[in-house]
């Protein structure tokens, strides 16, 4: 899950969080019209099934989502219904849904900004431009949106993984050893960004250490990259008993570098260093496997 909290006078930051999410949303809306997010009789029952959704089981929330991705096409084009399109956005690429789902939910998302055209953010496409764009080029969904802002969204998207092509990683993981990428040519390389208080970064985790073990002695190298500090990541590794590389980006130049506004994100490299495939939310098992097929990897 991703959520931009973005509001008039706060800094824009990018964020894992629980059902606290969708009111970080609605400060999008409301903060512009300095009053209260109020739902009507028809919105506030997909408001609570949104703040529910990522407590049920992987083999119902599928079908709930594209369910609350059709309701709320149906409501009337108000800020209220962009507020849920876009919750309903960040929340659907968490873990494996299905393309079929994704694309309900990215129909949604459309029409949504059709209805109610973004204005700029900070000098570029808004927001929910931005969201779509992600889901097109990331998640391989379709949209039918003609819009000026969101062809300039993903050209942001394609001008930012041709930086993440060339950019370097050397920092130090929690033993002293130092790591740099480009000295990693001939290996298969996941870098995964995350943090200990993100509940999606949490998830995916064993299954990242499944696949280390997995395949470590074909040449695959994870490095986990955090922005945190030391006595708060240590702890937290120990105890899992994770063995990839953990690294610290104390000052956020990597994660800065790799223009990385959501976590987790992750990247995979194949063994001649071209960046192959990369992730803009939580990962399964089968979705990491895919992605390391993609660099010869199986």
């Amino acid at each position: 899950m991703r959520i931009r909290l973005s509001s008039i006078g706060v800094a824009v930051a990018w964020i894992g969080l629980m059902s606290s999410g969708l009111a970080a949303i609605s400060g999008i809306v409301a903060a512009e019209t300095k009053k209260e997010t109020v739902w009507s009789a028809q919105e506030a029952p997909i408001y609570e099934a949104l703040r529910g959704l990522r407590k049920l089981p992987d083999d119902v929330r599928a079908g709930t989502t594209k369910e609350l991705a059709l309701k709320i096409r149906q409501l009337p084009a108000t800020d209220n219904k962009m507020t849920l399109a876009l919750h309903l956005a960040s929340l659907s690429t968490e873990g494996d849904l299905g393309r079929g789902t994704l694309q309900e939910v990215a129909n949604t998302l459309t029409e949504a900004l059709r209805e109610k055209p973004q204005p700029d953010e900070d000098g570029g496409p808004g927001y929910g431009y931005r969201e779509l764009a992600r889901l097109v080029r990331y998640e391989h969904v379709q949209t039918n949106l003609d819009a000026a802002p969101l062809r300039a969204a993903l050209a942001l998207f394609e001008a930012d993984d041709r930086k993440r092509q060339d950019a370097d990683i050397t920092l130090s993981d929690l033993q002293g050893k130092q790591w740099t990428l480009h000295e990693l040519k001939g290996k298969v390389v996941l870098v995964s960004f995350w943090a200990t208080w993100c509940p999606p970064c949490r998830k995916e985790m064993p299954d990242l250490e499944a696949l280390y073990e997995r395949f470590k002695d074909q040449g695959f190298v994870v490095l986990a990259i955090s922005n945190e500090k030391e006595e708060k990541v240590r702890p937290f590794i120990e105890k899992a008993k994770y063995s990839y590389p953990v690294l610290l980006d104390l000052d956020g130049t990597v994660s800065e570098r790799y223009a990385v506004e959501g976590i987790p994100h992750s990247f995979v490299f194949n063994r001649e260093g071209k960046l192959v495939a990369q992730s803009t939310d939580m990962r399964t098992r089968g979705q990491f496997e895919a992605m390391l097929g993609e660099a010869g990897l199986r």
